[in-house]
């Protein structure tokens, strides 16, 4: 019997090893999260202050003690409101005293990681006086299990890779409808757009490729493409075709219109998607593999065909959204140097991606204009793990995600399940990608 309590103990900590080294968020749920939870609490009243996280004491504080005659009273740290654990990590809110600023648990961040122990923090300010540190207890994005897929979220939001906190990324196009991926060579831009057409093969949407490398990435993909050009010459009437539907969806929505004095606000619409189900036109996804390949002029012909294909990409990214037409537009560099209306067309890509880039120019070209922090982590990314990027908007948020590994083979057999899906659109029909047939036993199939 003594010598089993002597096992046992020498038994827990050997499987909290493996599982810490092999099985991570496994040993998070099972032995991590207490043993964080605990040190959390215990370290919190060090920690504040030695992060500069806590406030001197009132004067009427200092004022009574002084009237009875007792010690100065501590500088006082946050008040806890509650702490609750993750599938992840630890979810600490606190209630932050007179004079504090979520920015200061945001510039704490990395002192508060180091103190805690843990792998990540990161600040939130949930409402005024309340700020939210969201802290993950290992390194999830190491090797990424995207869960279980739930019920559909929402119209045109699929999920395409995994957070550092543990959460879901989603490429929600309703909020974010016109996007930039920038990344160097193997730095998973490609699997990350693959992902993208792997989820939004199922959803009831056009897809229209631009992939000037002779189509090598989009093209194994066709059947679930309505429109598929793997030319600069091709794009530019591609895209012309596209604003030719654009304005037809727009008259469209104006016909449907019917703004009088009785009419209820409800039915007053201005995009395609407060109209009826049977007139709503099929929203239009554009994916553009290599932007560099179609604003690239070596003469003078080049050239107009280049202004052509940039203006037209500038005027989809303008008014195509109430048109139910988005941009996903990736590249590995993105900055005037490709010359004009570039920038203008940068300005009108809210979302942002950034995969692993070889320079800091290339970063800026992504997040120059919302964060510098968001920069710096695009630098810092580790070219030993391709997927790995960060992902922000215009409102200066940002997170890195890592997406999961697709293999083109799994991708091909989505967008072949859901071919039947492929919607017809008049304008683009002569950009329809000819499938090649399939043999197979000797049959010749379509």
């Amino acid at each position: 019997m003594d010598a089993l309590w002597v096992v046992l103990p020498l038994l827990i900590i050997a499987v909290a090893l493996v599982l810490r080294r092999y099985r991570p968020g496994w040993y998070w749920v099972t032995f991590g999260v207490t043993c964080a939870a605990v040190r959390v609490l215990a370290r919190y009243r060090s920690v504040m202050d030695a992060c500069g996280l806590t406030v001197p004491p009132s004067r009427w504080r200092l004022a009574l003690a002084r009237l009875t005659d007792r010690p100065a009273p501590e500088s006082r740290s946050p008040r806890i409101l509650r702490i609750r654990p993750t599938r992840t990590g630890l979810v600490l809110r606190l209630k932050i005293r007179s004079g504090q600023d979520a920015f200061d648990f945001s510039a704490a961040s990395d002192r508060l990681r180091h103190s805690f122990v843990l792998h990540a923090v990161a600040a939130q300010e949930i409402r005024s006086g309340i700020v939210e540190l969201r802290m993950t207890g290992y390194d999830v994005l190491r090797e990424v299990r995207m869960p279980a897929p739930g019920p559909a979220s929402g119209v045109l939001r699929v999920p395409v890779a995994l957070r550092e906190d543990g959460a879901v990324h989603h490429r929600d196009y309703r909020s974010v409808p016109h996007a930039l991926n920038v990344g160097a060579t193997k730095s998973g831009k490609s699997v990350y757009q693959r992902n993208l057409v792997a989820g939004l093969a199922p959803c009831d949407v056009a897809l229209v490729g631009i992939d000037c490398k002779n189509g090598v990435e989009l093209a194994p993909l066709a059947r679930r493409f309505t429109a598929l050009a793997d030319n600069p010459d091709t794009a530019a009437d591609l895209l012309a075709a596209l604003v030719q539907y654009m304005d037809r969806v727009y008259q469209v929505i104006r016909a449907e219109q019917r703004v009088s004095a009785d009419l209820p606000d409800a039915e007053i619409t201005a995009d395609i998607w407060d109209l009826p189900e049977h007139l709503r036109p099929m929203p239009v996804v554009l994916l553009v593999d290599e932007v560099a390949e179609l604003a690239l002029a070596a003469n003078k012909k080049e050239e107009v065909r280049r202004d052509q294909i940039v203006t037209h990409l500038v005027r989809l990214s303008q008014l195509g959204r109430a048109a139910g037409i988005h941009l996903e537009i990736c590249g590995q560099r993105f900055g005037s140097e490709l010359g004009k209306g570039i920038t203008m067309l940068r300005a009108q890509l809210t979302g942002r991606t950034a995969h692993r880039v070889n320079d800091e120019t290339s970063a800026n070209m992504a997040f120059g204009d919302i964060s510098s922090e968001a920069v710096l982590a695009a630098i810092q990314i580790d070219k030993d793990r391709p997927g790995t990027a960060v992902v922000g908007d215009s409102s200066g948020g940002w997170t890195r995600i890592r997406t999961p590994h697709t293999t083109l083979r799994q991708a091909v057999d989505v967008c072949n399940a859901h071919a039947h899906r492929t919607p017809q659109i008049p304008e683009l029909d002569p950009f329809r990608p000819v499938l090649p047939v399939r043999v197979l036993s000797g049959t010749v199939l379509p």
